[in-house]
């Protein structure tokens, strides 16, 4: 399996831009399957989680076409099956969103339990409560989740609990049912927004996808769309990290930066220099940043998928600092790797306490999900000696070209066998 060798000690500098959004882009390619028009999708980021949602769509009789390494196009017309296969949908959670676009254009899905990273438990009850509601039939057997419906038909929804996966899977539904279907306590994500602006292209009736109440009204047919992806707030995220992380001087295109919010305010606090424009940010580490305290919340709060990396930005913070885990229940496997870096970070249930000033020395680690193995790259550039990184197609599946993007911002990386 090839891992991950970084060397430690080089400060970032330069540009980089950052690719499309992924979790906009794995909703919005299965959201596609609601109509029988040619969907044309540029922006997409060259990532694992792509090719095997498209692998998804092939394997459902989709016919589908790269025009460039980020533009697709997916012509729906020739969609067989309703049931995609488990071996592929067991290796990204977002292969849920089949379960919405399928049943709101057909009236039945027959989705695998989906796969991903282990963050803890991540029920689809609310999933399911949502596609009940509009009426239809929802059984789960020998993990399948089957839905029916002889027709949608929309409803007042109120989720228990803010859900991104639950809001875009009811959206698709309600999409093509019939009548006003209202969803409260709605997740806000700008990624929802991305999705909402696909399909009102196509012809949907959406109204509200930002705010925590979005009103739909459905339509029986949508028709073709061109559509760009948004730029990746976590990959930009990363990229701003770790310019601060190694005192670099990191510049970021082809951002939105209303979208960093969050990210921006707590450099800040850090006394981390950004500078913000129209479509660009620049960030200019600090020597001895401060010390701060995290609280991950659905968006607008702090991103959960920025957790792992604000943690080792903070073991070089100068004085201590606590991140509180507000979303996922299991996100702190990181520590014990960091730990083994040098890291002193101390767990109390879901708040870590991290000692600041911290040298850390370059160790194997493997990489837990997604996230933290970008977090244990951005370790491996502030740490002395040499690291090794294992298990990198978590990293795969989010970020794309990410060796090539961090050495030409100067860093010391390359994949070894």
């Amino acid at each position: 399996m090839p891992r991950l060798h970084v060397i430690g000690g080089s400060r970032l500098s330069g540009s980089v831009r950052i690719s499309g959004a992924k979790n906009a882009a794995v909703a919005i390619i299965p959201a596609a399957l609601l109509t029988e028009a040619t969907v044309r999708i540029e922006n997409l980021p060259n990532i694992y989680d792509i090719h095997v949602l498209v692998k998804i769509l092939q394997s459902l009789g989709v016919k589908t076409v790269w025009e460039t390494p980020s533009t697709l196009l997916i012509d729906p017309s020739t969609l067989s099956s309703w049931q995609p296969p488990y071996e592929l949908v067991k290796k990204l959670r977002a292969s849920y969103y089949f379960l919405g676009s399928l049943v709101g254009r057909y009236g039945q899905a027959v989705v695998p339990v989906p796969g991903g990273c282990d963050l803890g438990p991540r029920p689809i009850d609310q999933h399911i409560k949502g596609l009940a509601a509009l009426g239809a039939n929802v059984n789960m057997e020998h993990g399948l989740i089957k839905v029916s419906a002889t027709k949608l038909t929309g409803a007042n929804i109120y989720l228990d609990v803010v859900s991104v996966g639950a809001t875009i899977n009811i959206m698709l539904a309600a999409t093509r049912a019939s009548g006003r279907t209202v969803i409260e306590n709605a997740a806000k994500e700008p990624e929802i927004v991305d999705v909402a602006n696909f399909l009102n292209a196509m012809g949907a009736k959406i109204r509200g996808a930002g705010t925590d109440v979005i009103r739909i009204t459905g339509v029986n047919e949508l028709g073709p769309v061109s559509h760009t992806v948004i730029p990746d707030r976590i990959e930009a995220g990363t990229y701003m990290v770790a310019g601060a992380a190694t005192g670099g001087d990191v510049l970021l295109h082809e951002v939105i930066p209303k979208h960093l919010d969050p990210l921006t305010a707590k450099l800040r606090e850090m006394d981390i220099q950004v500078e913000v424009a129209d479509d660009s940010i620049r960030v200019i580490g600090n020597p001895c940043p401060l010390a701060a305290d995290i609280k991950t919340f659905p968006y607008p709060g702090f991103p959960t998928d920025m957790q792992a990396l604000a943690m080792v930005l903070l073991t070089q913070a100068d004085g201590s600092s606590m991140i509180t885990e507000n979303v996922f229940e299991n996100r702190f496997k990181h520590v014990d790797e960091l730990k083994r870096m040098g890291a002193q970070i101390k767990l109390e249930g879901r708040t870590a306490f991290i000692t600041g000033r911290t040298r850390l020395s370059g160790a194997p680690v493997k990489a837990t999900d997604l996230r933290a193995g970008a977090a244990f790259i951005v370790a491996g550039l502030i740490a002395e000696g040499e690291t090794v990184i294992s298990d990198i197609n978590h990293i795969y599946r989010g970020y794309e070209n990410i060796c090539e993007k961090m050495a030409a911002l100067g860093a010391q990386i390359k994949e070894i066998e």
